[in-house]
């Protein structure tokens, strides 16, 4: 893979989230009955850094679960005989909530639509948001976010790669060409 582009940095990346955290606020009209669910891997850090900047700025510590989607993905068959999950429980009571689905990159919509089928199967929420770090586009499936870090407009022939301080050792998100 050859870098075709450095699009945010830390600082960048800390600015989105903190947009990111304001609009929950605002959209929501505070943060009663809200509960952050996390799509593992680097969605799970991004909601623990958006519910550490609601706690700054309204002194609210919002609930933070997360969701593995393993055995909800439509191409189950395509990866592994055996799938493992390792870990079946989200954490948080969805039941009546307004759940904050977070992920880091949201291309086709389907990591989106098996992390949902895992929600429903914990509880039945009020409502489900999502909020992305990265909008990269090329939808397969009806599913937009509600809050988004930033657009990108890609190809399909190019990888968008979000690195998270607590998984990669740096915030940045970079474009590759394959």
């Amino acid at each position: 893979m050859k870098l075709k582009a450095a699009l945010l940095d830390k600082d960048s990346v800390r600015r989105s989230l903190i947009r990111v955290s304001h609009e929950i606020i605002e959209k929501n009209k505070g943060t009663d009955d809200i509960v952050f669910v996390g799509i593992k891997r680097r969605g799970y850090p991004i909601a623990n850094r958006i519910a550490e900047n609601i706690k700054k700025f309204e002194g609210v510590n919002v609930p933070v679960g997360k969701v593995d989607i393993t055995l909800y993905r439509d191409d189950l068959n395509n990866i592994s005989d055996l799938p493992t999950v390792n870990d079946k429980e989200i954490g948080v009571c969805v039941q009546g909530k307004k759940v904050i689905l977070i992920d880091d990159v949201l291309y086709t919509g389907r990591t989106v639509r098996a992390a949902i089928d895992a929600i429903m199967d914990s509880g039945r929420p009020s409502s489900i948001q999502l909020a992305v770090l990265i909008d990269r586009g090329h939808r397969e499936l009806p599913i937009r976010a509600d809050y988004v870090g930033k657009n990108i407009p890609t190809s399909k022939e190019e990888i968008v790669s979000v690195e998270i301080l607590e998984i990669d050792g740096e915030d940045s998100v970079k474009i590759y060409e394959k």
